[in-house]
């Protein structure tokens, strides 16, 4: 695209305060685009301590918009209250009270960041909405928008972006998705940029403290028994099928405490945590639902590498079926402690291909007497 095509076309930089999105803003505005910074306002009024702090805090659209002024762009705050606690909140409480693993920063990129900010540019006469993804965005022979790995393997985070709607992607950019993170920040230092040195967001943003005492606050504690998963024996007890994890060992409490146990299986209807040996851990496969697919279903690999948490490597596995509400996958070596609730992302080498999240673990219960 020429300097004078881009000089037509206006871009809504989603900006977050932090160093990525104000080097994305500042290398558009260079590059010649019309750049309009927004950021989307998801804390609450009555905001508490400890929440909000790192991104997506009022400290935080302060320095957005003094990054904007830095820039020279306009800057606007968006009220996404209700859409977060809708698509976010909710669905994560919800999610542990039926005893699974979400992860809210997936439906944040899908449901608010990719969907209702894409909107909203439309709205404001914008082509294209940029984020500070360490994402590549790639077009191929086709001319089609496909989304790679970003070049900084310790920030890629195209396993956030599984769910972004196919019409979508050739209208979103991601400037620092060919960088390192060093680099980023050494552009943001010679521009001047006040975030350059500014420390990145880790923890959930609306959650203060651990999420355990978060859940605890808002789904009510059932006392309940935990059992070994091979006899269906009472090993131990339990405040609440919500408390624990796949793969747990620690923190158990079971009346054996000398022998090492894994959570296996959580069943909030019967209010059991089930616990068993590490190779009862381990899934040959798994299925997911509420698929999306970046690529004609009929163009998707039979072998594919899959990622089932964000901070683990890809593993290879056979598409046993696949249709437009979910798939079955079948690992190459079997996999530990597969979390529902998480993200199954699917990938062809770099090339992200869509995702689903990865359903309960269908396996047989000893019978419970008494």
């Amino acid at each position: 695209m020429s300097g004078q095509e881009k000089a037509n076309q206006r871009v809504l930089c989603a900006m977050s305060g932090g160093v990525d999105s104000s080097v994305t803003a500042a290398l558009l505005k260079d590059a010649g685009y019309q750049v309009v910074g927004a950021m989307m306002r998801f804390w609450p009024d009555d905001k508490r301590v400890d929440t909000f702090d790192t991104c997506c805090s009022p400290d935080a659209a302060y320095e957005a918009r003094r990054v904007a002024e830095q820039v020279g762009v306009p800057f606007y705050l968006l009220d996404y209250r209700e859409q977060f606690q809708r698509h976010i909140v909710g669905p994560f409480l919800s999610e542990y009270a039926q005893g699974r693993t979400p992860n809210p920063c997936v439906n944040c990129n899908t449901k608010v960041k990719f969907d209702e900010l894409v909107k909203k540019a439309k709205m404001l006469g914008c082509k294209y909405v940029a984020t500070g993804h360490y994402v590549k965005r790639v077009e191929n022979e086709r001319g089609e928008v496909e989304f790679w790995r970003g070049d900084d393997p310790r920030k890629d985070q195209t396993y956030f972006l599984w769910g972004t709607p196919r019409e979508a992607l050739p209208y979103i950019l991601f400037p620092v998705g060919e960088m390192e993170k060093p680099r980023v920040r050494e552009i943001a230092a010679e521009k001047g940029l006040l975030t350059a040195r500014k420390p990145e967001s880790q923890n959930i943003c609306f959650v203060p403290g651990k999420v355990q005492d978060f859940v605890a606050e808002h789904i009510p504690q059932s006392q309940g028994f935990i059992r070994e998963i091979s006899t269906g024996e009472v090993v131990g007890e339990h405040l609440g099928t919500q408390f624990y994890t796949l793969g747990q060992k620690k923190g158990l409490g079971l009346y054996r405490s000398h022998r090492v146990r894994h959570v296996v299986h959580l069943d909030p209807a019967a209010n059991t945590v089930w616990v068993g040996d590490y190779e009862d851990c381990l899934w040959t496969g798994l299925k997911a639902e509420g698929a999306n697919y970046l690529l004609d279903l009929a163009e998707l690999p039979r072998e594919v590498e899959v990622q089932v948490r964000y901070r683990t490597k890809p593993v290879q596995a056979t598409v046993l079926h696949a249709d437009e509400h979910g798939f079955e996958l079948k690992f190459a070596e079997p996999q530990f402690a597969v979390a529902p609730g998480q993200s199954a992302v699917l990938y062809a080498g770099p090339r992200l291909l869509g995702g689903g999240l990865i359903a309960d673990h269908a396996r047989e219960l000893p019978e419970i007497q008494g």
